[in-house]
């Protein structure tokens, strides 16, 4: 059996995976994101600790001698700053976290060449601009430090007292060249960080060391076993969902959304508006379009409402398309594809006394649908044609919402069955890791085939116009 860890924002979660593809026990245990100050999200690393101790146990359950493997996956673009021996120096500081946009400008004055090949666009909560504040505010907590990890590989080294990383988290923090496939020692030169503040770079399916026996113990597992380096959540997502194939397109919608597709060769976005990042497979990559404001949004409407879920779909589907000329921006946090604004700020336009809490709900859901439609069409001009789009996490799941998403989309929108599809991608990394699979093209037998959730019906003229005046709002109201 093969165990796959998850190390996400809020919660750990673990999945303990057959090697024929079938779940036998899946678990998972919240902590805090706190947040001292305004624009602040960071968490106790210790508090993973016991979370994750927590999951392991209630997922496993009595099959811990059966257990042949164990992989990783996690959050992006956070640093933990660690002593030699793995101690925190300090709360880990999260990819939410907005403070080291002040920081950015060191970027700007980088030569154009060379933020090129770090193939993604500045933005604050990534490592490298986490670390410029850090140096700047926290000097001596940086002068102690041994080790600058991201989130999951911090939990690797509490587990096996090894330190590394794998291709897919070095290239979200800012700080690695897409193109050699290494630590952009340039840049960081430039910036002046150290570079041995980074570990070493191994393969995704590498072994990355053996669990110590007081890990073991914490763990409730054998001593000895192999845990593989992993990978960042959305690559692992990505391999747990079989998406491997250059044309497949997915969409999750959890607190935020992401849009990403496999590619076979490292594709940089000249308009600099969305991502590219290695994947979980040798020579892999995807490219990423990432809204800030899905769920997140969703949730914030539906809770100054004061409706339920059902209640929900059951008063937005109940108007029109277009909303009778209202439009909704959810741009609560910010916004990353397509703007790349951390000052914008969400709106309601357009509202007239005809207007019930029935068009503020759907002119919400149509929001967040344009959102995601600017970030597909952002990512469709890196130059590629989607084959097909496939739904996942917990925010796709209501059968009208994803009529809605499929009608502005324009797109069929095919529904996968696969749950906790990231710690399913690291337990198939352990998988690769121990010879259980030749490589990652045979897990995809193991993927239930998605199936047709959604079919874009005859284009709605309101809905149209609606699309239309939602994308003319940004750059009018963005100075306000």
């Amino acid at each position: 059996m093969l165990l796959g860890i998850d190390l996400g924002t809020g919660s750990a979660k673990a999945l303990l995976l057959e090697t024929d593809g079938t779940a036998i026990g899946e678990a998972s245990s919240l902590y805090p994101v706190n947040a001292p100050h305004p624009g602040w999200a960071e968490s106790n690393p210790e508090e993973w600790w016991l979370a994750v101790g927590e999951a392991v146990r209630k997922a496993v359950g009595n099959h811990a001698n059966q257990v042949q493997a164990i992989a990783l996956s996690g959050q992006m673009h956070g640093v933990v700053l660690a002593s030699k021996s793995g101690q925190p120096l300090r709360p880990a500081i999260l990819w939410a976290d907005t403070r080291s946009s002040t920081a950015l400008s060191a970027y700007h004055s980088i030569d154009a060449t060379i933020l090129q090949r770090l193939g993604n666009p500045i933005a604050a909560g990534m490592a490298g601009p986490t670390l410029l504040w850090l140096r700047e505010h926290e000097a001596a907590v940086c002068t102690e430090a041994r080790w600058a990890l991201q989130p999951k590989d911090w939990l690797r080294l509490r587990m096996t007292g090894e330190v590394a990383t794998e291709p897919s988290d070095a290239s979200g923090t800012l700080l690695y060249d897409v193109v050699s496939d290494n630590w952009a020692a340039d840049a960081i030169s430039a910036l002046n960080l150290r570079c041995d503040w980074l570990p070493k770079i191994i393969p995704s399916s590498a072994i990355a060391g053996y669990l110590t026996t007081d890990a073991s113990e914490h763990l409730g597992l054998k001593a000895g076993l192999p845990v593989i380096a992993g990978a960042a959540d959305t690559a692992a997502a990505a391999l747990g969902n079989g998406l491997l194939e250059p044309g497949l397109v997915q969409l999750t919608i959890g607190t935020g959304a992401q849009i990403i597709t496999p590619r076979s060769q490292p594709i940089i976005d000249r308009h600099g508006r969305t991502h590219l990042y290695r994947s979980a497979v040798p020579n892999g990559w995807y490219s990423l379009a990432a809204m800030q404001n899905a769920g997140l949004a969703l949730e914030w409407v539906r809770g100054i409402l004061g409706l339920s879920w059902q209640q929900v779909y059951t008063k937005a589907f109940s108007v029109p398309p277009g909303c009778e000329g209202l439009t909704f921006l959810p741009y609560l946090t910010g916004e990353r594809t397509p703007h790349l604004d951390p000052h914008v700020r969400g709106a309601w336009v357009g509202l007239g006394l005809h207007h019930t809490q029935a068009h503020l709900m759907r002119s919400a859901l149509e929001g967040v649908a344009f959102a995601l439609r600017q970030g597909f069409e952002a990512l469709l001009a890196t130059g590629f044609k989607a084959t097909q789009l496939r739904l996942a996490g917990g925010g796709t799941q209501e059968m009208l919402w994803q009529q809605l998403l499929s009608d502005v989309l324009r797109i069929p929108l095919y529904a996968t069955a696969v749950t906790a599809a990231s710690a399913r991608g690291a337990a198939l990394l352990a998988g690769i890791g121990i010879g259980a699979y030749a490589d990652a093209n045979e897990t995809i037998e193991l993927t239930a085939t998605p199936t047709l959730a959604a079919t874009a019906r005859s284009i709605d003229p309101a809905l149209e116009e609606a699309w239309m005046r939602y994308q003319s709002l940004y750059p009018r109201l963005k100075t306000i």
